[in-house]
């Protein structure tokens, strides 16, 4: 079984483990949740993964405290592509938005499994690099109607609106 891998790309470049960190933070954070199912928790993550997600960093208070600690810490500084990362935080966004919805509607044990869920996601990142919305990327593509260089599928319906 061949498993794709393709990640997003931009032009921004990041240092690696300023990420990795927040992964950790996130982790942290998430555990917390799990135990206490203090929602404000989520609503804080949601709001920080808004701002990491969507390019708004220097408002994110988990991305300021990882820059802090690597800076703290002897990493040494090692640039990779801020593309990944900017999914991999939306993602993050959505599960927490999800979280929040559950939470609402009054599911707690789905809410406590989708935490669950993103606990894992976060600690895959945090412990070893291993970033999931990589492997989640192209099948995205594909279930929009995408091929991975961005260009819409033959018969999908993006390729049916072009002019």
């Amino acid at each position: 079984m061949k498993i794709e891998t393709l990640c997003p790309v931009s032009k921004k470049m990041i240092n690696k483990w300023v990420p990795r960190m927040s992964a950790v933070i996130t982790t942290l954070l998430m555990l917390l949740y799990l135990y206490t199912q203090n929602y404000y928790i989520v609503f804080f993550l949601t709001v920080d993964f808004a701002f990491r997600g969507f390019d708004k960093s220097e408002y994110s208070p988990i991305a300021w405290l990882a820059k802090f600690i690597v800076k703290a810490l002897p990493f040494k500084k090692e640039e990779e592509n801020a593309g990944p990362k900017f999914f991999a935080a939306r993602i993050g966004w959505v599960f927490t938005m999800v979280i929040l919805l559950l939470t609402a509607f009054n599911l707690t044990t789905a809410a406590l499994v989708v935490g669950g869920v993103l606990t894992f996601f976060a600690f895959l990142e945090a412990s070893i690099g291993f970033c999931t919305a990589c492997y989640v990327y192209p099948h995205l593509l594909r279930l929009c109607g995408m091929t991975p260089g961005g260009k819409p599928q033959e018969g999908s319906y993006f390729k049916q609106m072009e002019l």
